[in-house]
């Protein structure tokens, strides 16, 4: 696999797993948020349908697209990249010190390019729409550019420490897991997989 290829398959991951996520992440801030009355991720689904309909708990659904087209294009993307330029290993226990190693580069990656699509997402997710009345954060980049407008690049990234101190050590899990089961399938699956 090239790393081109690592990149774009990586961001259709990314692109299709948004289309997943966005409701429970929907619920997530809802749930989060101070000012919260829900009674529990239920009520919020039943009222988010009630007031705005079954597509009412999309909102926010192009901004968590970008976050995890960039979280997983640049995961997918830097493992490669570091992968090949670590040392070859010569044991087992060295194979898995460079997947870890490659995942969390990869994780950490990931999280600077998707943070700032994580605190837009959040933004829009987490604001209450009133009808007839434009929201201030409705579509991913207009809001990325009024967030550094208003409150400099930094804003931008809120929350990164918690989310990378996360991610990166995730990352590293994740590819170790990826690669474990891949071995399975070569041992099951014999030649040419093996």
């Amino acid at each position: 696999m090239t790393q081109k290829l690592s990149v774009l398959t990586g961001c259709s991951a990314g692109a299709t797993e948004s289309f997943v996520v966005v409701p429970f992440e929907l619920v997530k801030i809802k749930l989060q948020d101070k000012t919260s009355t829900f009674k529990g991720p239920m009520d919020v689904v039943k009222q988010i349908i009630a007031k705005e309909g079954v597509l009412g708990l999309y909102a926010g659904m192009e901004s968590t697209f970008w976050r995890h087209v960039y979280w997983n294009g640049g995961y997918f993307g830097c493992i490669f990249q570091v992968k090949a330029i670590l040392p070859k290993p010569e044991t087992s226990q060295g194979q898995l010190m460079n997947n870890f190693i490659s995942g969390a580069v990869g994780g950490f990656a990931g999280t600077v390019l998707n943070t700032p699509f994580d605190v837009v997402k959040s933004r829009i997710q987490g604001a209450t729409r009133v009808p007839g009345v434009a929201p201030k954060y409705n579509w991913t980049y207009p809001a990325l550019a009024t967030i550094i407008r208003e409150e400099g690049v930094g804003a931008l990234y809120k929350g990164f420490v918690p989310k990378v101190l996360r991610l990166a050590p995730g990352g590293g899990v994740l590819l170790l897991v990826v690669e474990f089961t891949l071995g399975i399938f070569r041992q099951v699956l014999g030649p040419p997989y093996i």
